[in-house]
């Protein structure tokens, strides 16, 4: 594993930028208006927004301190804007004007001279030259008043957390939830933005890390309110190339229309929301320019609070499908015609604007499933049934299926395949060039369940139907389920059988930050693991997590820099004349009152060996000497059987399979290290006698294992509370310690031993 949590900046790469840079503003807005935020120049940001009531507010924020960066690429927090001046031109349209009522204003949040929480509102007309909706404004921070004629209380500037500019529509009532006559589209644009003074420059994060051969994966949900340059810079600059999987999301996409009985709902054309159009024709244009190809993401899930009502999935007794999210999406349903020429609808707009942006079409289809709520699957909406010839079984999984449950399932998996393959050809029709369509699939939820398969996997779906299969199951990795996930794998090449050369494999995520040093570990493993299965395309799942926990992910150590080992045995006897040396390095610092304070540095000791007393003739000096040259002397490693510690059972006894605990089984847990303890203190054992292992779970020896390199992986995870044990036979890696062996002949003669020291490897877990 090679990867790095970075909490902060340490010595790395570092540049300057201008405070205020456009790439570095966010949007904030509440449901169910949109808006976003794109860079248009160096020096230039744009904002549009759809408003549908008359008291939505949105905000255009600078924040003080960098919360969304990763710590490596992070600008630095600085909260003091004393004699520091913004200048920018400001252009309106469909906004309230400067001059007016709830015109734009700057909220400034912070503190006063005598650190109490502080909040100013500063109107922007009082600092402006031009028109109410194009206009030139000024903001020295050090002259700054609240109030409608600046004629209230002066804003401290020298500690100030963030700053936002309110965007109200024409027409705004605060606090009503009135819905305006019609949708009321705006934007603004800041452009010719400067700042000077004191605080103009800010330092920044400016690392480029290697490539490392891992790609991204993002989601719109989870960056509408970013800049798209901010994002790209981000992805280029923390070493991910090639492609870019980007969930289009469930919901800030979509342009919403009245549904006739007052209900907002995604717009059955399937129309995106014009500052979802404006933001994605940004980000495949950053994405361009940075050689990154973007794969266009859509799945079956739409917000639930837009959702039709006669789209959605629903289990046998009507109850819609609903996912975990809060506030939750509604499943769409593959029978129904409405639903489906909405989702064809928006996947054709976004492949259109990739292609518009010069791009290949990569398109996706993520995760498409009929959702459960527990064992039950949700197909039973009106649509569904309206398909099925007779009446539809109550399926419930967990149980064995009967015939007609199973046929039930089988009919709902081939609708679900039917409708996938129906949106890949929908994109296909109606762009230019070539479209490479990938499915992505969660085992954890498509295998959980002995019949699940026959509805989220269907045969409909087997190689090639679709150019590339994605598979993600970062439920089970993050749990450490490797047996179920290796089962799914085999699982899914028997059903499906697209080559390992078709396969793209998307590794993570981490929900919680508490979560994070344990998951992550886990997470670059599945990473490693896939390059190692041979799976080319791999992509960290996703963007925002890797920012916030620092995530770094770096370069693979090629096979042919790593120490090199023979799986070989020293080729001589050993007696009891071997010398012998376990050694630990413990750091002791002597107080100026006379006591010692002492730091165990390693965790377990290292042994040292001289084998050289063992030699007793000519033939074994020349067996040595060779030994010695082929290793290219410390070059390369080689095993010792110790004689006075080589078994699990005591130091020489004969293994049992209780001899040592190597953990406690969860359920999910496969794979367990052998070690052996030596009290509290636990050596990990990685060069075992592969023929000497013995293995027990609950006390019953099992042989339903495999053996590598000193790790036992079952093939189903020992349950939970089972004590999973071992005995076994090892030997210790080692190498020469010096890159010379001196040896006398006249002293050998005359039975002097020569010298021939070796030093144990510490080999990765």
């Amino acid at each position: 594993m090679s990867f790095w949590l970075a909490a902060s900046r340490n010595g790395q790469d570092a540049d300057a930028i201008q405070r205020f840079d456009p790439r570095f503003w966010t949007v904030n807005f509440p449901r169910p208006m949109m808006a976003s935020v794109v860079t248009t120049a160096p020096d230039g940001l744009r904002v549009a927004c759809e408003f549908h009531h008359a008291g939505e507010l949105a905000g255009l924020i600078w924040q003080s301190e960098d919360t969304l960066d990763h710590p490596l690429l992070a600008y630095q927090t600085g909260r003091d804007y004393s004699d520091t001046d913004l200048t920018f031109r400001w252009r309106s349209q469909g906004l309230v004007p400067l001059d007016q009522p709830n015109g734009p204003t700057l909220t400034v949040e912070g503190r006063d001279a005598s650190g109490q929480a502080r909040t100013w509102y500063v109107r922007l007309w009082n600092y402006a030259s031009g028109s109410p909706e194009d206009a030139t404004i000024r903001l020295s921070f050090s002259d700054l008043a609240s109030g409608w004629a600046a004629d209230g209380e002066a804003v401290h500037p020298a500690d100030i957390d963030r700053m936002f500019v309110s965007l109200a529509p024409a027409g705004y009532a605060p606090g009503s939830e009135a819905r305006l006559p019609s949708r009321q589209d705006a934007w603004v644009e800041m452009t010719e933005i400067d700042c000077q003074g004191a605080g103009a420059i800010v330092p920044i994060g400016d690392v480029m890390l290697p490539v490392h051969g891992e790609r991204m994966a993002t989601a719109y949900d989870d960056a509408f309110n970013q800049t798209p340059a901010r994002l790209v810079r981000l992805i280029e600059q923390l070493g991910y190339r090639e492609e870019v999987v980007h969930y289009v999301g469930m919901s800030h996409f979509f342009r919403l229309v009245d549904d006739g009985a007052g209900r907002l709902v995604a717009d059955p054309a399937g129309t995106l929301c014009g500052p979802a159009r404006e933001w994605h024709a940004a980000f495949f244009a950053a994405l361009a320019k940075a050689q990154l190809v973007p794969i266009v993401s859509i799945s079956y899930e739409l917000f639930a609070a837009h959702c039709p009502d006669d789209w959605q999935q629903r289990a046998y007794d009507g109850t819609p499908g609903r996912t975990g999210w809060e506030p939750p999406s509604a499943l769409l349903s593959p029978a129904n015609a409405d639903a489906m020429g909405w989702l064809q609808a928006s996947a054709v707009a976004f492949a259109q604007l990739a292609e518009a942006a010069g791009h290949p079409v990569r398109f996706q289809v993520g995760e498409p499933w009929w959702w459960l709520i527990g064992d039950e699957p949700c197909c039973y909406d009106a649509a569904t049934l309206a398909l099925y010839e007779g009446p539809a079984p109550q399926v419930d999984l967990s149980r064995q299926l009967s015939a007609e449950e199973a046929a039930f399932c089988d009919w709902a998996g081939a609708l679900l395949a039917s409708s996938t393959l129906a949106l890949v050809d929908a994109v296909r029709a109606a762009v230019a060039g070539p479209v490479e369509s990938l499915l992505l699939v969660f085992t954890p939820t498509v295998l959980e369940r002995p019949d699940g398969a026959r509805l989220n996997m269907p045969v409909g779906w087997a190689y090639p139907a679709f150019d590339r299969l994605q598979l993600e199951d970062y439920d089970w990795l993050t749990a450490g389920a490797d047996a179920l996930r290796r089962q799914a794998y085999a699982l899914t090449d028997e059903r499906l059988g697209y080559p390992v050369e078709a396969q793209d494999y998307l590794s993570g995520f981490v929900l919680n930050a508490e979560d994070a040093e344990i998951f992550w570990r886990r997470i670059d493993a599945g990473i490693d693991e896939a390059r190692v299965r041979g799976v080319a395309r791999r992509f960290v799942w996703a963007l925002p997590q890797v920012a916030r926990d620092g995530y770094t992910r770096l370069a693979p150590i090629e096979e042919d820099t790593v120490s090199p080992f023979d799986d070989v045995s020293y080729p001589l006897a050993l007696g009891r004349d071997l010398s012998v040396s376990p050694e630990f390095s413990t750091s002791v610092v002597l107080t100026a009152s006379g006591h010692e304070r002492r730091n165990a540095l390693w965790s377990d000791a290292r042994m040292r060996y001289d084998v050289g007393p063992g030699v007793r003739s000519q033939e074994e000096l020349a067996s040595l000497l060779a030994f010695f040259r082929a290793r290219h002397g410390p070059a390369r490693g080689f095993r010792l059987r110790d004689p006075f510690d080589f078994s699990s059972n005591g130091m020489t006894g004969e293994p049992t399979p209780v001899d040592q605990l190597l953990g406690i089984g969860d359920g999910l847990l496969a794979t367990f290290d052998l070690c052996k303890h030596y009290g509290e203190q636990q050596r990990r054992i990685s060069r075992p006698d592969a023929a000497s292992v013995r293995v027990s779970v609950a006390g019953t020896e099992t042989a339903d294992f495999q053996l590598e390199k000193g790790r036992v992986t079952f093939d189903a995870a020992p349950p939970a509370g089972a004590e999973v044990r071992a005995g076994f036979l090892f030997d210790v890696p080692v190498r020469f310690a010096e890159d010379s062996i001196d040896i006398s002949g006249l002293a050998f003669t005359a039975g002097e031993a020569p010298s021939v020291p070796l030093i144990e490897v510490r080999e990765a877990a």
